[in-house]
């Protein structure tokens, strides 16, 4: 099969290229071209490398004859944030293409009134990037349903891996967080701490939609959750980080207003965005309908990032990580 993967050097085009690769797939990976891929994998010597502005070329409205110029039997789509962008790419893709598979995101829904959430439930989308998530979900499955191009979306938790920073345990990227629990001081934590948020890694997103491929007929008209099989509260992230260097977590409950003033406006924001949501979703649809097995605990997925960026001297932390 010739499969298409626009973002193709990013987060999940890292593992999921190589990953079609491996399975015997012909691909052809659409990027910047202004980075390499986060892991390196000898699967990229047989990957067919095209260099592309996706926003540039959306503008100019000549992005998605590109793709279809390419004549792939499935596309799929890591990078796409508006529904313009998205409804173009579809439309030009229709009576060519095979599937089209979708990059959406747990933020399609608002914050939870049920745990764990499903791909059907929840509350409306709250802010620009989860209303845009969510319309261009409700589009793509809307086409499949009336008989049009087969769509699939896979919706990622808070990606993770080697190579980045990841959401830390108080909602932010904010790398400070870290060397408090390497050096067991006080962490002052917005509220009572019981809010969740749910990672996963990014190879772990790279098998939904590889699966989501490889089983075509159950994946089409649908939407997937893809994260990881628990998902960890402010509480527990950081106790179980501080382990890590050999601490106990010292947390100190305050209101958000003082955590506000203790913080940077970004990082403030960050957190109210991913503790205000409170998200845990479950599995089992991709599991049943899939065969979805992931690999990784959230833990051990932001552990695995952690140790990346600690080992390469990207984060500063006052103690070594003991495990």
């Amino acid at each position: 099969m010739r499969i298409v993967v626009i973002g193709g050097s990013g987060h999940i085009g890292t593992f999921l290229v190589p990953r079609l690769v491996r399975g015997g797939h012909e691909v052809v990976a659409i990027s910047r071209g202004q980075r390499r891929s986060y892991v390196d994998d000898p699967a990229w010597d047989d990957v067919e490398q095209v260099t592309a502005d996706r926003a540039a070329e959306d503008e100019a409205g000549t992005f998605p004859s590109r793709v279809a110029g390419l004549g792939a039997d499935a596309v799929v789509d890591l990078i796409s944030f508006t529904l313009e962008s998205e409804k173009a790419l579809l439309e030009r893709l229709r009576g060519q293409t095979g599937h089209l598979l979708y990059c959406g995101s747990i933020w399609r829904h608002g914050p939870s009134q049920k745990l764990p959430g499903t791909e059907d439930g929840g509350t409306p989308p709250v802010g620009e990037y989860g209303i845009q998530k969510a319309a261009t979900t409700e589009m793509l499955l809307a086409e499949t349903a009336a008989g049009g191009l087969v769509t699939t979306s896979v919706d990622p938790g808070h990606i993770v891996g080697p190579g980045w920073h990841p959401i830390g345990p108080l909602g932010n990227k904010d790398p400070a967080v870290w060397r408090t629990l390497s050096a067991g001081e006080p962490l002052y934590v917005p509220g009572l701490g019981g809010e969740f948020m749910h990672h996963v890694h990014a190879d772990d997103v790279a098998q939904v939609f590889e699966c989501a491929i490889e089983r075509r007929d159950a994946a089409a008209g649908q939407a997937f959750s893809a994260v990881a099989p628990s998902a960890l509260n402010v509480r527990g992230y950081a106790q179980i980080a501080a382990s890590w260097f050999g601490q106990v977590a010292d947390l100190r409950s305050v209101t958000w207003e003082e955590f506000r003033s203790r913080t940077s406006p970004e990082a403030y924001e960050s957190s109210w965005g991913h503790l205000y949501r409170d998200q845990y979703f479950s599995i089992d649809k991709a599991r049943t309908l899939l065969g979805y097995q992931p690999s990784y605990e959230p833990e051990a997925a932001i552990l695995e990032s952690v140790r990346w960026l600690v080992d390469h001297g990207q984060l500063d932390v006052a103690n070594p990580l003991v495990v």
